[in-house]
């Protein structure tokens, strides 16, 4: 096997690590109010932790070193929010009968945590796109140095994988749908790598990518403050989805510096 196809294969091994995560989900029963609401809470801290501590923080970088100090320091937030106008732009464009936001407890309807978990499962996917081209772009150079980059983007998928399937399970029953969901979001990293082999790579830039980074931290962010935040508390056990918040982003740290 030829140095593509190695790298192919680490970067698939590295998202699909998400169905993992999404067999980890299924182990709550169904109903489980207490732990879908911790649950919710865990999805929004690895979202929130992983797009501001990690994201952001990488696009900054690129955009500085691309552009400069000040026009990289103006681009980087800017994309960030252009993200979050994007993916608010979407949600406003579902029909409000369709877009169960205001969740009332023990009431809350499946489909709103249906639309969560499917929310969910396509801002880790975009982010695992350019995620699965950066792991390529490393293995491509020295599959040596990738090897601990594809562990630790393994290892991060896993809580990514529960944020996904979470949700999508508790509102189907479904435990086809949910792991389907959970490694079709980790599947958008080989897909990258694939498309930035064959089509991307003659273009991209540090710029491009720092600009999508960002971007893609926004829409995580948005997420996780407008949909899965709300929809903890909504279960009527407040604490119990901030420990989940704080959960999440510890999982997330520990697993970002176990291959600093």
């Amino acid at each position: 096997m030829g140095s593509v196809g190695i790298s192919l294969l680490l970067t698939a091994l590295a998202g699909l690590s998400t169905g993992i995560g999404g067999c980890i989900a299924l182990l709550a029963k169904r109903g489980n109010q207490k732990f879908l609401s911790a649950s919710l809470g865990f999805s929004a801290g690895v979202m929130i932790y992983v797009s501001m501590i990690e994201i952001f923080q990488e696009a900054q970088s690129m955009l500085t070193a691309s552009l400069g100090q000040v026009r990289g320091s103006w681009a980087t937030p800017a994309a960030f929010f252009a993200g979050m106008l994007f993916i608010a732009a979407i949600d406003q464009l579902i029909p409000a009968e369709e877009n169960p936001h205001e969740l009332s407890g023990k009431t809350s309807k499946p489909a709103g945590l249906l639309r969560i978990g499917l929310l969910t499962a396509l801002a880790i996917g975009i982010h695992n796109f350019p995620e699965g081209l950066a792991t390529f772009v490393s293995a491509q150079q020295t599959p040596e140095v990738a090897i601990p980059i594809v562990i630790a983007i393994a290892l991060h998928n896993i809580p990514e994988g529960i944020a996904v399937s979470g949700p999508i399970y508790q509102a189907t029953g479904s435990r086809r749908k949910a792991l389907g969901y959970a490694f079709l979001s980790g599947l958008a990293e080989p897909v990258g790598a694939l498309i930035g082999w064959l089509v991307l790579m003659p273009v991209m830039n540090d710029t491009v990518f720092g600009l999508l980074f960002a971007a893609v931290a926004g829409i995580m962010v948005f997420i996780s403050l407008d949909e899965l935040l709300p929809a903890a508390r909504a279960y009527g056990h407040h604490h119990l989805s901030i420990y989940g918040l704080i959960a999440g982003m510890a999982v997330m740290a520990a697993s970002l510096l176990l291959f600093m």
